[in-house]
């Protein structure tokens, strides 16, 4: 296959999951970067993603996590409504299975260091991001302004790496309270983290689609983001 293509997985329930794949060229050994999307598919702003991450020396897999109800789902940054069936389809169960063969493809591939894998996503990603850290040892995991992480209190005692949070000051989509709830779990749990809110940003200010991005705020998240990789991961 390609160094830079999807390639197809065995999920555990007997499902199969497309996932893009982004391998730096040479042949010497990576750390590995699990990319979870946001809420409208492994569009063409994570591929972006997964691509900026691999030409930091980083081999990157971006699994699609709608696959049990469509395949391969790219919507419109304004479509918002017709993604909604595919994330209320979405279950804790079946993301863990998922996050477990995309983990399982790196573990299993030649160029990967198989103890220094790390993850990160946005939005919808960024509470995926966090599962796949409380579920797998991971050495590293970044979440995006990712909502619905204040349900995830109960996996915080379960993390393995240091999680780094973003979000943005302007995003109404996630108050305050909310960002204090998965805080203040991971804090009593008694694991490392870093928690960032950019307060002149909003809701998917990484995202150069979006009408929300906002350049400043995701040059800096972005610069934060690959040091703290860095540090772990290399």
């Amino acid at each position: 296959m390609n160094n830079h293509d999807f390639t197809t997985l065995s999920v555990a329930d007997g499902t199969e999951m497309d996932a893009y794949i982004a391998l730096p060229g040479e042949d010497r050994s990576y750390p590995g970067i699990l990319l979870f999307q946001e809420a409208f598919g492994v569009n063409h702003h994570i591929r972006n993603v997964a691509e900026r991450l691999c030409n930091e020396g980083y081999a990157v897999i971006a699994p699609d996590l709608f696959h049990r109800t469509g395949k391969r789902i790219e919507l419109a940054y304004t479509n918002f409504s017709s993604a909604m069936p595919h994330i209320k389809a979405l279950t804790k169960e079946g993301l863990k299975l998922d996050v477990q063969a995309a983990y399982n493809w790196l573990q299993q591939h030649p160029t990967v260091t198989h103890e220094k894998i790390g993850s990160i996503g946005f939005c919808m990603g960024g509470r995926v991001s966090f599962l796949a850290n409380a579920t797998s040892p991971l050495s590293a995991a970044v979440s995006y302004y990712g909502g619905g992480l204040d349900t995830l209190v109960n996996e915080a005692s379960d993390l393995h790496g240091t999680h780094l949070f973003f979000w943005g000051g302007k995003d109404t989509h996630i108050p305050q309270e909310k960002i204090d709830i998965i805080v203040n779990a991971v804090k009593a749990a008694g694991k490392d983290y870093i928690n960032t809110v950019i307060s002149y940003a909003d809701h998917g200010f990484n995202c150069d689609e979006r009408p929300a991005y906002h350049p400043l705020a995701a040059k800096e998240a972005w610069a934060m983001t690959l040091a703290f990789f860095a540090n772990r991961l290399k």
